[in-house]
């Protein structure tokens, strides 16, 4: 199924509408937390913002396209009638950060046909950065068009990584890799949230990003911006993603052999 132009650009309004309610929601409840929870893995919490913020992002999408399916982090998957349209949500990517006050967080929106991510927006509200990108269309940052960076060689490289909620349980648990790109690369970092991850990799702040344990919704609007920057997604070995193994690798063309490979040859 091809979307027209027309067709895309109306789903990037709505989804754009919605980030904005739902980041100015999250403005509000900064500080005023009344809920704090885990959701059953040690570290993985949601609050009261997490659930209000899902809430004006589903009464808006529901809203205009009440055909479409939903996949919310808080509230799973809905299937209506057209299951080849699919909402990918995330209302506040960086729960922990958020619930600590510490202002890296997100609100990510992406639409899936026939499985594929075709649009995200990532709006930061701390930054006031509201990313924005559909397949076809580009890419902008506060409506000006972002690319990637031109980094080509590791040790120049500024990197971002992020580590799962079941890192104390699993031996595949990220440590290794960031101990080696730690000493391959000028420099590594973690924000605690994905969806600013992907969007800097797009704005070209950072130079290239892995993960491993991140889910469809942390993802899905930043691979578009990503790609739509210019930038190369793939799987830790380089081939084609899978969204459902969540482990991603996110770079710009040139970067992207040596990061890559870098991955496959981590000492373990």
């Amino acid at each position: 199924m091809v979307e027209t132009t027309n067709n895309l650009q109306n789903y990037l309004e709505i989804a754009t509408e919605a980030a904005l309610a739902a980041g100015s929601l999250l403005k509000e409840y900064w500080g005023n937390l009344s809920q704090i929870e885990e959701k059953g893995r040690s570290g993985d919490l949601v609050t009261n913002a997490d659930r209000a913020s899902e809430q004006v992002i589903l009464e808006i999408i529901q809203r205009h396209f009440p055909e479409h399916g939903i996949l919310a982090e808080e509230s799973g998957k809905q299937e209506n009638q057209q299951q080849n349209y699919c909402w990918a949500i995330d209302p506040l990517d960086g729960t922990t950060n958020y619930a600590h006050q510490y202002p890296v967080y997100a609100v990510s929106i992406s639409l899936l046909i026939n499985g594929t991510p075709q649009l995200g927006v990532v709006y930061n509200p701390v930054r006031e950065e509201l990313f924005r990108a559909a397949k076809g269309l580009g890419v902008t940052c506060n409506r000006r068009p972002i690319q990637v960076s031109q980094t080509e060689q590791l040790i120049n490289s500024l990197l971002v990584t992020g580590f799962a909620y079941d890192r104390r349980e699993r031996q595949d648990n990220n440590y290794a890799e960031f101990c080696h790109l730690l000493n391959l690369a000028q420099g590594v970092r973690r924000s605690g949230s994905a969806a600013v991850d992907l969007a800097d990799v797009a704005m070209g702040r950072v130079d290239g990003y892995w993960e491993r344990g991140i889910s469809l919704w942390d993802i899905a609007a930043g691979i578009v911006l990503v790609e739509e920057a210019g930038g190369v997604i793939s799987a830790y070995d380089g081939s084609s993603l899978v969204l459902e193994e969540g482990r991603l690798v996110a770079t710009n063309p040139a970067l992207h052999p040596s990061l890559t490979q870098a991955l496959m040859n981590t000492p373990r």
